[in-house]
């Protein structure tokens, strides 16, 4: 049987075995399965695990629970995020800023957003892919009602300084956006003591399940619901609770402690980065102190990412995010950070999570460098042809 190693954790990870076995009692007739806003005993049940598991998300990142509205993940939370809140915002205030390294939620949604008529303001990186509160400062106008930036880059690992930014939007009276999708378990995250408006989030980068995920709106910021059908969580956001789903993500949510996690996760990177760093030409994309401790973002000369992440199929890393995998163009992220084609287009995205273990990432360290030695052996063989 052929091996096969995860290095993928920014696009995914393995549901928890605690967290699976605790979504299953919430599946069967013997469990909580009830509807958990039907006014029975089955929906009271369901009810008080759904409660649990609000309480649960909200303690991890320093949230009122009051303020948390359940999605279907972090994509769903970014675009009620900023339609909910552009769509209440009066005309002459219907302005977004966020920059150029975000999420393709985040984006897209903002291309949207300006097609539909708003205003948007496009805010740029640094080379390390750190967004300057300065910057963002510069591009708040009076017509902002919006600001949207990530915490954690979902390609770079780059951290922001979201409490810097709270506090300037604060200061001009704008809303302040983070999509945390990938901060949990990784990094410290306190939204109310950072004064953070809305943040979004998910389960299935903190080893829970996919399709879950929640916005956080602090209380007093003013939405415009974008379903409608019911009155489940203040109308924000209308549908039966899946029970299961969220009892999952709160309990991934209890057992993501980034002190527990973060050091052994910094090491598992730094041990791979060593690994790699023997391969003649690689280099970081993006600075090893200062990210995100489960991502490493990594450029290899004379060599295409997509037919290096193809030669080590049994090796699962990304070129690239994995929302844009299908997409032959340079990273957008990449690209913003002043990285020419050739260099974005020549890089590795590798993810390192709860369950990876060195053996593993000194056997991907070792498979990478045979691979890239054999695809720059093949591009030096090949034919050079020209013209007269």
């Amino acid at each position: 049987m052929e091996r096969s190693v995860y290095l993928d954790y920014a696009a995914t990870s393995p549901v928890d075995p605690r967290v699976a076995e605790r979504m299953l009692r919430c599946l069967t007739a013997d469990g909580a399965f009830g509807n958990p806003s039907s006014a029975h005993r089955h929906g009271a049940a369901a009810m008080r695990l759904v409660e649990q598991a609000r309480d649960s998300v909200c303690a991890r990142v320093g949230a009122e629970p009051a303020g948390l509205v359940f999605t279907s993940g972090a994509t769903e939370a970014n675009n009620l995020a900023l339609k909910g809140v552009l769509a209440d915002a009066p005309a002459e205030r219907r302005q977004l800023v966020t920059t150029r390294i975000e999420h393709k939620s985040v984006l897209d949604t903002a291309r949207a957003l300006e097609a539909a008529g708003c205003e948007i303001s496009w805010v740029d990186c640094d080379t390390r892919g750190v967004v300057r509160p300065e910057a963002v400062a510069e591009a708040i106008g009076p017509r902002t009602a919006l600001v949207s930036v990530m915490h954690v880059n979902n390609e770079t690992g780059a951290v922001q300084d979201v409490a810097a930014l709270a506090g300037l939007c604060r200061e001009r009276g704008v809303l302040l956006h983070v999509d945390a999708a990938q901060s949990v378990g990784k990094v410290p995250l306190d939204i109310g003591a950072a004064g953070i408006d809305l943040c979004s989030l998910t389960a299935h980068k903190a080893c829970g399940p996919k399709g879950v995920g929640a916005l956080y709106v602090r209380p007093g910021v003013r939405l415009e619901p974008q379903l409608h059908g019911g009155e489940q969580q203040r109308g924000l956001r209308p549908g039966t609770l899946p029970t299961h789903q969220i009892v999952g993500m709160g309990s991934a949510y209890a057992l993501a402690d980034p002190a527990g996690e973060g050091p052994r996760l910094r090491e598992l990177r730094l041990r791979l980065w060593r690994g790699l760093a023997a391969i003649h030409g690689a280099s970081v994309n993006g600075d090893l102190d200062s990210g995100a401790p489960h991502i490493l973002n990594v450029a290899f000369p004379g060599v295409d990412g997509e037919s290096l992440r193809c030669a080590i199929r049994e090796i699962s890393v990304s070129a690239g995010s994995a929302c844009t995998s299908d997409s032959p163009e340079a990273s957008h992220v990449l690209s913003t950070m002043g990285l020419p084609d050739a260099r974005a287009l020549g890089s590795i995205r590798f993810g390192i999570g709860r369950f990876t273990t060195a053996e593993e990432v000194d056997y991907a360290a070792a498979r990478v460098a045979a691979e890239v030695a054999r695809l720059r052996a093949l591009a030096d063989a090949a034919p050079r042809w020209c013209s007269a």
